[in-house]
């Protein structure tokens, strides 16, 4: 299935979204950065412009997830992984970082960042109950079904 995701250049410099392999699943999302690097230190969060705005279809969403070499070579990820961007925002793709690495990063400009998947997103109606069904697990939470 294809869909169309509509990309605006909030520049001509911006780098579009792009997809580095065939079968991947997240579109590589790119700093926008023309006026210079970003230093990150350790424990600290920046917010990286893309220098894009998109409009996702209806129905979908973007989850803006960590790239997976920049976590484990650097401990470069995003605080609120995966972020969501609503199909209907139109505003500046930005995108948090945090250095949870024990050096500082330089982010620079057109380095890829992040990755957007876009998603299929179900609505529901929300009714009020006073009971719920049961389940085997039951309330168990947090570790309840093992390791």
């Amino acid at each position: 299935m294809t869909t169309t995701l509509r990309v605006r250049r909030l520049d001509s410099r911006a780098t579009l979204p792009t997809y580095q392999s065939e079968g991947a699943a997240g579109l590589d999302l790119s700093a926008f950065l023309p006026e210079g690097p970003v230093t990150i230190e350790p424990g600290r969060i920046a917010t990286i412009p893309t220098g894009l705005a998109v409009a996702i279809p209806a129905g979908f969403e973007m989850q803006v997830r960590p790239r997976s070499g920049l976590a484990t070579r650097h401990g470069v990820t995003l605080p609120n992984a995966p972020g969501t961007i609503d199909a209907d925002y139109r505003g500046p793709l930005l995108v948090p970082l945090i250095n949870l690495g024990r050096e500082a990063f330089v982010v620079t400009h057109g380095m890829r960042i992040a990755q957007g998947v876009i998603a299929a997103v179900a609505r529901v109606e929300v009714v009020e109950s006073h009971s719920l069904d049961e389940t085997a697990r039951g309330a168990g939470g947090f570790g309840s079904t093992g390791l």
